[in-house]
């Protein structure tokens, strides 16, 4: 049984085509490399085709460790000889490679974790599996993302052919199911498990104020009207990190659709605080955010909270009776937050 396999059907890649490689060792002649897609073979970029310039230094151009998409110039198979370029690959190839590479990678991923933990062959999982999902979908991912949801139609049609002795001591061949239910029920629960789409959290950040007497209630206003242009797919949530700082936040599985959402609350929020001589300045654009990012918001407010404690009398301050930015007592519906 193997635990390693190439990721593709072919042995060798074509001649001309980019992939990913990891730089293993620098040598007078070039650099040697594997070739990651394809279990970790062994290839030359010759030192002619690092680079179009002239080269000054070999380190300046390639690292060891390094992961680069270079382009298939020969491949001898009998000797199993690949050269290599990496001059040669331009800006598109390479987004091209990085793209199926990372496709690739996933699922070399899921089909690797199957076949140890049920404990069958990982190359004959790919011949019976893997393979047959590349050559009908293009790419198994695509495959795999239609998993997700309706397992059934992609994988009911793979079968396989095995050998059995028949009644008359004749050996026949019988078309079976490409998988075992047990493989079957543990490829789906692990496709669904990396593949199944997450919501993304859009976060921006804005600064609020309003020098009006009723300056409070003028920027509740503008929150809502900030909340409002949220919808069910995409709601806008706004929370007070410390005065006049406040942040706008969304969930959503298009990030687009998110950046473009908090960009139009912002709109909506300025729109209606410049009406009563406020301002609202934005000190981060909207963008995804990260668990990292949401626990640095969260011991920044912390912090912030810690010190508007220290400060005695902070609550009945000039400052905020001038900035009208005291504390808001929203309405329960709201969804604003302190």
């Amino acid at each position: 049984m193997t635990s390693n396999c190439r990721m593709y059907e072919a042995l060798y890649p074509e001649v001309d085509v980019t992939v990913m490689v990891q730089v293993k060792n620098i040598a007078d002649m070039g650099a040697y490399v594997s070739l990651l897609e394809y279990n970790n073979i062994e290839g030359m970029i010759l030192l002619s085709e690092l680079s179009r310039r002239r080269i000054r230094s070999i380190g300046s151009l390639i690292k060891v460790g390094r992961q680069e998409p270079v382009m298939v110039l020969r491949v001898d198979k009998e000797k199993g000889y690949i050269d290599l370029s990496k001059r040669r690959v331009s800006e598109e190839d390479i987004a091209a490679c990085e793209e199926r590479y990372n496709k690739s990678k996933l699922v070399h991923s899921i089909m690797r974790h199957v076949a140890d933990t049920i404990g069958v062959d990982l190359e004959d999982l790919y011949i019976h599996v893997g393979w047959p999902l590349y050559r009908k979908y293009g790419h198994a991912f695509e495959a795999f993302k239609l998993i997700v949801t309706d397992p059934d139609t992609v994988l009911n049609g793979l079968t396989r052919e095995v050998k059995e002795v028949g009644p008359d001591g004749h050996e026949i061949i019988k078309t079976v199911p490409a998988m075992t239910e047990e493989v079957k029920d543990a490829l789906i629960k692990n496709i669904r498990r990396r593949m199944t789409p997450q919501p993304l959290k859009i976060r921006a950040e804005i600064e609020l104020k309003c020098f009006q007497y009723d300056g409070v209630l003028h920027i509740k206003e503008a929150m809502k009207r900030a909340e409002a242009a949220g919808d069910e797919e995409c709601p806008v949530k706004i929370k007070l990190v410390a005065p006049p700082l406040y942040v706008l936040t969304t969930q959503t599985l298009d990030k687009d659709q998110g950046i473009a959402v908090l960009d139009a609350a912002i709109k909506a929020c300025t729109k209606e605080i410049e009406k009563h001589k406020g301002k609202l300045s934005v000190k981060e654009a909207p963008r995804a955010v990260s668990e990292r990012d949401d626990r640095l918001l969260a011991e920044k407010m912390q912090k912030l909270g810690d010190e508007n404690k220290e400060v005695d009398g902070d609550i009945d301050s000039e400052e905020e009776e001038d900035t009208g930015m005291g504390e808001i007592d929203v309405d329960a519906g709201s969804g604003l937050t302190e």
